[in-house]
């Protein structure tokens, strides 16, 4: 098997299918054993996609003509050869000829392949000085997105820019109903496993360097999960109590929906719903595994009539669909995959989902609107056009340590305090 011909297949998967790269490797993963092979295969995806945009700028000044849509497996071969001569601790004449003997019987791709990687060793620092001078190669990012970014946060841009390339984190999610911060801290230190408490956060602790989930204490029994910090802040932002009707839209995979039920076991009913179909499953795995009750139902957010069956609730979550670019150094394959135009179709969306989401609440209850997004169009600007529409909505602000205040919500961009690109906004239904 050669890993470098099945990384190609992942990122052709992502770049030419459109798939998402957590799926596209899920989908691979099947056919391989060794967990080495795996890890290698990882890498070599997640760093193309990382660098992606700067990886494919120098290798357009490599190519004699730009390669046929039908070919994109060997554009992702000449990718990974560049990634690993640039970023990777293998040795240049390995990196080479292993990438070329990954193009098996294509000879002209071999041929292009050795050509277009000799070339780079040459020329390397002439062809790095060009991409340095290439606004979208330089950031490895592309224009649109740049261009969002710049306009939206001008003074924290290069910072969030940065930060999205860099790995994340591992984080973890204590069972509160199970065990406390403090107490799993001392068993990771038992299991010589390093890491540090988050002070703002009761049930986040970060780990100093990421572990197999297999390796973490208790974790098959529930003790543990792994979720960023920012998503875990849902929980004590919902201010969920015992005997408290609770409905998470949005719901998969289903981490924060465990986190309201670890945090209050209480609670009279929670309904999980997703309009995937598949994601959903995940959501039943979560709950299998941390051993914890809940209806999940497949149904479209916006509707709620086609799945409510005439309830009401005390809290909703609506963790909304969005651009997902608050977690793109965990989803590199979101600046290949996301488009500008797709933004005003997410934010029609966000505002169904709320407005719909606005009439199961009960007065007095309380309604958490969430994103993994940084964009002000997808957070405080639909905030401000939501409270222009709802009379009986008040927003409550959010007094904390974590994040900015903002005119409306409050938003944590990708890297403070360590944490994902988040926003949230609080609102309670006048009685």
């Amino acid at each position: 098997m050669n890993l470098r011909l099945v990384s190609a297949g992942v990122l052709s998967r992502v770049v030419k299918d459109g798939q998402s790269l957590t799926l596209a490797l899920d989908a691979t993963f099947t056919s391989v054993e060794e967990s080495k092979d795996k890890a290698f295969i990882q890498a070599l995806s997640y760093g193309v996609m990382r660098q992606y945009y700067r990886l494919d700028f120098i290798l357009q000044q490599l190519l004699p003509k730009p390669l046929r849509n039908k070919d994109t497996d060997i554009k992702m071969l000449l990718l990974i050869g560049l990634y690993q001569l640039k970023y990777m601790r293998v040795k240049s004449h390995a990196a080479v000829s292993e990438t070329v003997s990954a193009a098996k019987k294509k000879s002209w791709a071999k041929s292009l392949i050795n050509g277009v990687l000799r070339r780079y060793l040459r020329e390397q620092i002439e062809l790095e000085k060009k991409a340095d001078q290439n606004s979208s190669a330089l950031k490895s990012h592309p224009e649109w997105l740049i261009s969002k970014i710049e306009k939206d946060w001008s003074e924290q841009s290069e910072k969030i820019l940065l930060e999205n390339d860099l790995l994340p984190p591992m984080v973890l999610r204590v069972n509160l109903s199970l065990t406390s911060q403090n107490e799993y801290l001392d068993l990771l230190t038992k299991n010589s496993i390093k890491a540090t408490v988050v002070p703002f956060c009761s049930s986040a602790i970060i780990l100093d360097q990421p572990v197999i989930v297999e390796k973490l204490p208790g974790f098959t029994q529930g003790l543990v999960s792994v979720q960023d910090t920012a998503a875990q802040l849902t929980t004590e932002l919902l201010d969920v109590q015992a005997g408290h009707c609770v409905l998470d839209l949005c719901s998969a995979p289903g981490g924060k929906m465990a986190a309201i039920l670890e945090k209050e076991p209480k609670i009279k009913f929670l309904l999980a719903v997703d309009i995937d179909e598949n994601r959903i499953n995940r959501v039943r795995d979560n709950l299998q595994r941390l051993k914890l009750q809940a209806e999940v139902v497949v149904g479209d957010a916006s509707q709620p009539e086609k799945w409510v069956k005439n309830r009401t609730f005390d809290r909703i979550l609506v963790d909304a669909p969005c651009s997902a670019l608050g977690v793109i150094r965990r989803h590199p394959d979101i600046k290949v995959l996301r488009r500008e135009t797709d933004i005003k179709a997410l934010q029609k969306i966000q505002q169904g989902i709320l407005n719909a989401a606005w009439d199961l609440l009960v007065p007095g209850g309380i309604l958490l609107y969430a994103t993994c997004s940084i964009l002000k169009q997808e957070n405080e600007e639909q905030i401000e056009i939501f409270l222009n529409n709802h009379t009986n909505a008040s927003e409550l602000s959010i007094c904390s340590e974590w994040g900015k205040k903002r005119p409306f919500g409050r938003q944590i961009l990708t890297g403070d305090q360590g944490m994902d690109g988040f926003f949230y906004a609080k609102l309670v239904k006048i009685l």
